[in-house]
């Protein structure tokens, strides 16, 4: 909310070109604005002014004395062998008690000069014992130069604020920056409208940018944040409701289904009923799809919860009433997977055009980047005649040459994992805005999906349908445990001899290019700790095929394979061919087959919450019940183990995902959705604060429904302008 010229001013003209320049590199801070919003991420307490002769051990201690003496010794060390190590030991006193101050290395320099004996100063540090003494090492000092005692008191009692970092700027660098550019916080122009504000006794904007980088008490510190998190989610809710108020003004083409047309044609031809949960949200799009204005809606769905299924049906009433619908896919894979699903639900009804397809049937064609030229050219064509009433593809779709006869619906499947562009540019297409549904198998609280997917009206599915089996998780411990694991693979097999099939999921592909150690890259503090690289599909892949599952067929899938060759792999197992596939999370979403019974997660600790479910989430899909195993070498009383825990005891996607997000930050769920490196939320935590979110969002839309424009309230409007700007008003549609 950089608000206004004093607040847009670049730090490099205040603060010097060398303090201004790693701000913009370390913290992303340019103006006076942008460092005003970077606040203190806790507060360390000075403690009360104490008498040297009472000072207790270890606590954070600010004591007013004066200078004793002051003498420089000269030693020998690990680091200076020739004895040119320095430590300055200065001893001071308050006239009750004395106290030694200890500095070293380069630190001395300073004191030296500065701490003369007669000078009389505030020091701050933590108490601590040498060769039988009281000591501060290194302590923070301010010269006092004739302060009064008033002046004394303030310092000593005030909150020190601690500042998010970096190596090459220290908290309190940051935190004397702050205070240069603390004046111009008077000129900050208050986003919240005035009538909100009082209603909800908050403080004005001025007053929280100075109570959260200068507070006397926590209550200040209580009553910023209070105030910056209603900042943060009323801009941010403001801006959805726009866009929401936006979407509905657009005009668009209602699509009703035609009485007896392709989608009864459809249903009829079923072999099983509809739950509860399909029905009534299928009810909610066909309502949204009648309408003028187009529909924006998620579907959120736990894994197997049939989404597929309603989009699909959603598809056919769109080409009922003469449109053309497409299904956005993050991966080829997972394309050709909904293509031949599609066409298996379909049967004759896909077969428009060709002998031997239904009356009202119509062409149901695939289009990815890896097809060949004469199938392309055929999809293409299929696609601009209006022969083709669904198209499934990948962002090849997008590409400018494809072109529809009337495309009416758009589904992106896994929204999370396309740009907003790619799912502008597909919406482009329609002569008027097509309808838009989002689909996600990442079960989202619902004030994540308030904040990040804000602009959709949402529906759930969270009822599995008749004939889903459960799924059995356990933690497979290893390291402290190695038979356990040997147990696992002995399962696989007895999954294999009752005629199922079995998953191995691995975090790494293992060739060249991949291989941390010959790559040179960093490793996370968890490999450091392992002292070993995450395992690898292709070793893992030859070691059971050398060892425990040797006899059995075992093929591997990942990401660099040729489209082609993933596709053969993919279509081998479903056929059932291969026991065993060893792959990477290319298979974590859309992978569907249902005689897979059984799941191996090696280094399960490496995924996060959400994607272990996802994953989990492939097996059990038919009449047979699911096992997921978790292998893991982390002790028993790590993190890590605890998340795999939870995991395996609940199958509930939604608490999950509340673990998930409680155990990571905040920019990390919001992910893209809130633009560039850093996360526009920086008090608003979106699980804690959920009360907040929903009163700033019914407030949003109050003032939204009066004054579209915000012509009655310019500082909201400045606000928005600063954290939307066009960029980053394209990512709050999910990007």
């Amino acid at each position: 909310m950089d608000l206004v010229p004093a607040l847009e001013e670049p730090l490099k003209k205040v603060l010097g070109p060398p303090t201004a320049k790693v701000m913009a590199e370390h913290l992303g801070l340019r103006t006076v604005g942008d460092l005003l919003h970077h606040y203190p991420r806790r507060y360390e307490e000075r403690g009360q002014l104490t008498h040297l002769a009472d000072l207790p051990m270890d606590e954070h201690v600010t004591v007013v004395a004066m200078v004793a003496d002051a003498r420089l010794h000269s030693f020998a060390s690990a680091k200076s062998p020739r004895g040119k190590g320095q430590r300055l030991e200065v001893t001071i006193t308050d006239g009750h008690g004395r106290l030694q101050l200890v500095f070293f290395g380069n630190g001395v320099h300073k004191p030296h000069k500065e701490l003369l004996p007669g000078t009389r100063a505030m020091f701050a540090g933590k108490v601590s014992v040498f060769n039988r003494r009281l000591q501060l090492a290194h302590p923070a000092y301010e010269l006092l130069r004739g302060d009064t005692e008033e002046a004394v008191e303030t310092w000593a009692g005030a909150l020190i604020p601690l500042y998010p970092a970096t190596a090459k700027l220290e908290s309190w660098k940051i935190g004397k920056a702050v205070q240069t550019v603390l004046p111009s916080a008077q000129e900050a122009v208050d986003p919240l409208p005035e009538s909100l504000r009082e209603g909800r006794g908050l403080v004005s904007l001025p007053e929280a940018l100075f109570k959260i980088h200068r507070p006397h008490t926590k209550a200040d510190v209580d009553a910023a944040r209070t105030r910056l998190k209603w900042d943060e989610a009323f801009v941010l809710q403001v801006a959805l409701a726009r866009r929401r108020h936006a979407d509905a003004q657009l005009p668009a083409v209602p699509r009703r289904p035609a009485a007896d047309g392709l989608l009864s044609a459809f249903d009829d031809r079923l072999p099983f009923t509809l739950t509860d949960g399909q029905r009534k949200v299928s009810a909610e799009i066909f309502d949204d799809l009648a309408t003028d204005h187009p529909m924006h809606r998620l579907l959120q769905g736990e894994v197997g919860s049939g989404k597929t299924l309603v989009a699909l049906r959603a598809m056919l009433a769109v080409v009922d009433a003469g449109g053309q619908a497409a299904l956005l896919a993050p991966t080829e894979v997972l394309a050709q997977q909904h293509h031949r699903s599609v066409v298996e639900m379909m049967g004759e009804l896909a077969e428009g055009g060709m002998l031997g397809g239904a009356d009202r049937a119509t062409k149901v064609v695939l289009l990815t980047g890896s097809m060949g030229a004469a199938a392309r050219r055929q999809a293409l064509l299929d696609l601009v005649t209006g022969e083709a009433g669904i198209v499934i593809g990948t962002h090849a779709l997008i590409e400018d040459k494809v072109r529809f006869h009337d495309l009416g619906l758009v589904v992106v499947d896994e929204q999370h994992r396309f740009g907003v562009e790619q799912r502008d540019a597909l919406r482009g297409k329609g002569t008027q805005p097509p309808h838009l549904l989002v689909m996600t198998a990442t079960p989202i609280p619902r004030t994540v999906a308030m904040t990040v997917f804000g602009d959709l009206e949402t529906s759930v599915l969270d009822q599995l349908p008749a004939g889903r089996s459960p799924i059995a998780s356990h933690v497979v411990p290893a390291a402290d445990k190695p038979h356990f694991l040997a147990r696992a693979w002995e399962r696989v097999r007895e999954e294999v001899a009752n005629g199922h099939q079995a998953y191995v999921v691995c975090p790494r592909i293992g060739d060249e290019e991949d291989d941390p150690r010959k790559a040179g890259r960093k490793k996370s503090p968890e490999d450091e700790a392992e002292k070993r690289p995450p395992l690898a599909v292709l070793d893992v892949a030859d070691h059971l095929v050398k060892g425990p599952l040797h006899g059995l067929t075992v093929e591997v899938l990942h990401g660099r394979m040729h489209p082609d060759d993933k596709d053969a792999v993919m279509r081998r197992f479903a056929a059932g061919d291969t026991d065993v596939l060893v792959a990477t999370t290319v298979i974590e979403v859309g992978v569907n087959v249902p005689n897979a019974t059984a799941m191996v997660i090696m280094d399960a600790d490496r995924f996060g919450v959400s994607q272990l479910h996802q994953l989990r989430g492939r097996v059990g899909r038919g009449s047979a019940p699911g096992l997921c195993l978790l292998v893991t070498e982390m002790p028993e009383a790590s993190p890590a183990r605890q998340r795999l825990g939870a995991v395996a005891a609940t199958l509930d996607g939604f608490e999950l995902s509340r673990i998930d997000l409680e155990q990571r930050r905040e920019g990390d769920v919001l992910g893209q959705a809130q633009s560039g490196a850093r996360s526009s939320l920086r008090v608003l935590a979106v699980i804690e604060d959920e009360a907040v979110i929903e009163q700033a969002r019914a407030e949003a839309v109050a003032v939204v429904e009066a004054d579209p424009d915000l012509t009655a309230h310019p500082g909201l409007r400045t606000a928005l302008d600063a954290l939307v700007d066009e960029e980053r008003e394209q990512y709050l549609e999910k990007g």
